[in-house]
């Protein structure tokens, strides 16, 4: 009884201890992230020059609000729904396609299958941005070019292989006797995609909106390659618009990079708990 006694102190102080270190690290992390935001977000409300006279971490003395009035109204919004526009339509399309995919290389056998996903995994360590001449060229033959059309193909091709082998994995872990039980009730493979394994893997989709859902609204490559006119531009690149107006006005481009980053923090402070249910379940097979 004592030697259990003993072993459970262990346990506890073990366990105390372990948690700790985790808060710790939670801590400093946090501050790491934060930091970078709270310097951008607190230098947006300063005037030209303040930054030098004041000091960068001190508070704007007076907030100086203009930076966002002048910000919105040269056309910030326009680029923020051009960017919207992009990033929705290339998400929807690459869910829709991933979970094509997804589905037989998880839950049936077939010929070639291993090859076909080992083919999908190998699209990985492509780096994208070998890839802008022959798709600019491409683009240009199709008359895609400054066009946001141009750019939903290569972001939804280039989310494809990442989102397939996540979700290929996400939905290994569902187990096969729902489906079974289905299919004994008459249930065939469209309706058990459509009914049963799509609505198990949301957490999955979620998961994968968000990951590429970030990647897709800071991507700039092939934004400032395949967009030439100021009417077509997304977001990313109204950074280098502000910067040409106002070159020696940084408050004005920290405004611009807080309102851009904004949308992802809500989204992120929304969804969060789908993002964590959807990367644990996909973390875990059986």
């Amino acid at each position: 009884m004592q030697e259990r006694q003993i072993d459970y102190a262990k346990e506890k102080r073990k366990s105390t201890i372990a948690w700790t270190c985790a808060i710790i690290l939670a801590c400093v992390w946090l501050v790491i992230t934060l930091v970078p935001f709270g310097f951008m977000a607190l230098n947006s409300f300063r005037k030209q020059f303040d930054m030098l006279q004041q000091g960068v971490f001190h508070l704007p003395d007076p907030w100086y609000f203009q930076n966002y009035v002048e910000v919105v109204t040269h056309g910030f919004f326009g680029y923020f729904f051009r960017s919207v526009f992009v990033v929705t339509i290339s998400l929807v399309l690459m869910l829709i396609i991933a979970s094509f995919a997804a589905y037989p290389l998880s839950r049936m056998k077939f010929r070639f299958r291993g090859l076909i996903y080992a083919g999908i995994i190998a699209m990985m360590s492509v780096p994208m941005h070998v890839t802008l001449i022959p798709i600019f060229k491409m683009t240009t033959d199709m008359g895609l070019y400054d066009s946001l059309w141009s750019l939903i193909g290569p972001y939804v091709t280039f989310a494809l292989p990442m989102s397939v082998f996540i979700l290929t994995a996400f939905m290994t872990t569902i187990p096969k006797e729902i489906e079974e039980s289905a299919e004994i009730d008459g249930c065939g493979r469209f309706r058990n995609f459509f009914m049963i394994i799509l609505p198990l893997s949301k957490s999955g989709l979620s998961t994968l909106a968000i990951y590429n859902g970030v990647s897709m609204w800071n991507e700039f490559a092939f934004a400032n390659t395949l967009l030439q006119s100021a009417a077509k531009k997304t977001l990313p690149l109204a950074l280098g618009q502000f910067k040409g107006e106002h070159a020696l006005d940084i408050p004005i481009i920290l405004s611009v990079l807080t309102l851009s980053v904004l949308p992802m923090i809500i989204l992120f402070i929304i969804f969060q708990d789908k993002l964590v249910k959807g990367m644990m379940a996909g973390a875990v097979k059986g």
